[in-house]
């Protein structure tokens, strides 16, 4: 027998003794009598012995611990082994306080309560910490709700394409604090157990959604709320009154709309008990669920029954209202939709410009947009309206469409500012006359025009984005000392695996002479030898030194639909990122991007590639707003492009986003997916390896396509967000 297959035999003889070893260790480990307190104090004392004194010791922890069986000690003390790996501290204070939970808590159970323990640590510190641990019941309590109880993860996908199909703009879905909606984004909650069905709990998810998008659709906002509130001594008292009264005119209106809704909406307010009207409060529904009632009629209300003995109670489903947030929301919609019809108007009538219009014999104006009411049954007040040029009818886009239909929504007319076409702005452009969809853009500073992927006609649309590069607005704050306080324990962690990783070396495998075993090239080679096949010697692993020669751009999506706390998790996850790579010395450049249609495409510059993370950096990072749209196909070209001047062995493009490609004028869709893909694929022709991470439930339908199998991961619970993308950097680095 040949030497190499001598040593083969040798060394997997000594693996599979070390396997069995193992095993039994294991197996007697589990059959054996519990520890004594002696024992247990010893094993214990190993774990924390950094933080012990002479006022601190194992020995109560170890009595008390010796009351349970073999399998609980071990379960007890492994947890204590892994808390210490993040914190000593914590891990003693676990020893002195978490020996109860081993009693109340199964041993499915078990994991997780740790792991709530080392969030609710990451969050607050150890005192937070050791509260929790003396609420073990108040935990389980809470494990038996979520289980009647059910998740907004798991309707989502169900309630989106039901949201989605009743009428009105299209409104997000996420999960909020409270239950209330800025007229673009319905917040519910993340779990729902408030009945002891599961059903009926599903139920509820759907009336509070039937419930917020009914506000938006029948013109709950469309008055004003805080000048109201404002004329009252108690503005809050003053907020509550209107809503109790927006909640029977919004009953009514559901009834007559969806009257198999609302017979849901009346049988959860039966399961809730509520309580029936008061004769002043009865008086006042009667006409409040009149066809012809308006918010403007619930508001004529407020002060009748603002002085009155008591509010009625609160439905189930009715959530609450926030009027400065959401005033604020509709005035930034506002000016978005002002500007973009007028943009769309003008590539109507290019000619047109501002200038002052002109009286026609036939009484219309010469050069002027005119609006005209049509009936419309599936308007609010069973009418649209109708865009006319010179007094002819003007068949608008779908976008244009969408646009009229969204500003009166909002104000229940188009307002004839709005009617001019746009001059000569930060975004002038003339439409081509015969030359189907495409544009051409006069091009600034700091502008870039790319071409976009229709896949209908299986061509790009030439010149047809129109990309700005944004400075971000610094903001000097202390969110990112408050960042750093709040994960401080996960940043000691980070800077440890940054610090290894960077002088760590790769593990080349297969080799004939190193200094570790290739347990995978052993097998091999023993399987070929019991094939009667010749073994290869080469059965070695070795340690080569490497080089990081890495450039990366990170692209954060700046939707609207980032909005709330949404928004702060993405600049936690911002500042932990900066702070880990700082110390792995990687280049990296970070920008935002948004936008609204094609011809408004904002890339957001937070760090460029050779800028150092200092204070201006960080004062970006806390600026960062929600915007617009995610148009992504754009931006993954202009990176593309940025790449091009950057000398890095290997180039690597990781988007953060919280959902699917997504914009006003026919992006939605398979459109903006098979853009967004072929972007993608042009990058990698490029050289460039593109990564994904989002947070969208329903990621799965589409970014397999979009990135491959392998290149994008989806986190199921955006609070763990901070804690992965630093994680997911390191390993696709390695």
């Amino acid at each position: 027998m040949k030497p190499g297959a001598t040593t083969l035999r040798i060394e997997l003889d000594f693996e599979i003794r070390m396997s069995i070893c193992y095993v039994c260790i294991m197996v007697d480990a589990i059959s054996s009598d519990p520890l004594d307190a002696g024992a247990l104090r010893q094993r214990l004392e190993s774990l924390v012995f950094m933080v012990l004194s002479t006022r601190r010791t194992m020995s109560a922890s170890a009595a008390a611990l010796a009351g349970f069986d073999r399998a609980r000690q071990e379960r007890f003390l492994q947890a204590v082994e892994f808390i210490g790996q993040e914190t000593t501290e914590l891990a003693y204070n676990f020893a002195m306080f978490g020996i109860d939970s081993l009693e109340r808590l199964e041993e499915a159970e078990w994991p997780a309560w740790v792991q709530h323990l080392l969030d609710r640590y990451a969050e607050g510190g150890v005192l937070p910490t050791i509260v929790a641990m003396q609420k073990v019941d108040e935990y389980i309590d809470s494990l038996r709700r979520a289980c009647e109880g059910v998740r907004f993860g798991n309707v989502v996908r169900i309630l989106e394409p039901f949201v989605r199909g009743l009428n009105g703009r299209g409104l997000k879905l996420a999960i909020g604090d409270d239950v209330y909606t800025d007229t673009e984004t319905l917040f519910l909650p993340a779990v729902i157990d408030r009945f002891d069905g599961e059903a009926d709990n599903y139920r509820l998810y759907k009336a509070m959604a039937v419930y917020l998008w009914a506000q938006t659709w029948f013109g709950t906002w469309s008055e004003g709320l805080s000048r109201l509130a404002e004329r009252f001594a108690d503005p809050e008292r003053a907020v509550l009154v209107f809503h109790a009264l927006e909640t029977i005119r919004l009953d009514a209106c559901v009834a007559r709309e969806l009257p198999g809704i609302y017979r849901e909406l009346t049988g959860l307010r039966e399961l809730s008990h509520a309580a029936a009207l008061s004769a002043e409060w009865a008086l006042a529904a009667r006409c409040l669920r009149s066809p012809e009632a308006t918010a403007m009629d619930s508001q004529a209300l407020v002060p009748r029954l603002y002085g009155g003995d008591g509010i009625p109670q609160t439905v189930c489903y009715q959530g609450v209202l926030f009027p400065d947030r959401t005033e604020q929301v509709i005035g930034e919609r506002g000016q978005r939709d002002k500007q973009a019809l007028q943009e769309l108007l003008a590539a109507l009538d290019p000619e047109g410009g501002v200038e002052a219009p002109r009286d026609t014999n036939d009484g219309d104006k010469e050069g002027e947009f005119q609006i005209l009411k049509v009936p419309a049954l599936d308007m609010p007040d069973g009418f649209r309206f109708e865009l006319r040029l010179e007094g002819e009818p003007v068949a608008p886009a779908e976008d244009m469409q969408q646009l009229l239909d969204s500003i009166v929504q909002d104000n229940g007319y188009i307002p004839d500012e709005y009617l001019v076409p746009a001059g000569h702005g930060a975004y002038d452009f003339t439409a081509r006359r015969g030359a189907g969809h495409d544009t051409r853009f006069e091009v600034g500073h700091s502008e870039y025009i790319y071409d976009e992927w229709d896949y209908m006609r299986k061509q790009h649309r030439r010149n047809w984005c129109l990309l700005r590069e944004r400075r971000v607005h610094p903001v000097r704050d202390n969110f990112v000392d408050l960042t750093r306080q709040k994960y401080r324990g996960l940043l000691k962690h980070l800077y440890r695996t940054f610090e290894a990783l960077r002088g760590e070396d790769k593990i080349v495998k297969r080799q004939p002479q190193g200094d570790g075993i290739d347990i995978d090239a052993v097998v091999q080679a023993y399987t070929d030898q019991k094939a009667g096949f010749e073994p290869s010697e080469s059965l070695f692993t070795r340690r080569k030194r490497v080089d990081r020669d890495i450039a990366v751009v990170f692209l954060v999506d700046m939707s609207g639909s980032t909005k709330g706390w949404i928004n702060e998790i993405e600049r936690e996850s911002l500042v932990l990122l900066c702070e880990a790579l700082e110390i792995l010395g990687d280049r990296y450049a970070i920008y935002g991007f948004s936008g609204l249609t094609h011809r408004r495409c904002d890339l957001f510059r937070i760090k460029d590639l050779h800028e150092p993370y200092g204070e201006e950096v960080r004062s970006r990072i806390s600026g960062i707003k929600p915007q617009d749209y995610t148009r992504m196909g754009v931006f993954i070209r202009h990176v593309t492009r940025l790449f091009q001047d950057i000398e890095a062995r290997t180039k690597l493009l990781i988007t953060l986003s919280d959902g699917r490609p997504d914009d006003q004028d026919g992006y939605r869709g398979v459109y903006g997916i098979e853009d967004t893909r072929q972007a993608l694929l042009e990058a990698k022709y490029q050289g460039i390896h593109p990564f994904c991470i989002t947070i969208d439930d329903e990621a799965m339908e589409y970014l397999p396509h979009m990135y491959g199998a392998v290149n994008f991961t989806v986190i199921q619970d955006v609070h763990k967000l901070p804690y992965r993308v630093s994680d997911i950097y390191r390993r696709i680095t390695m």
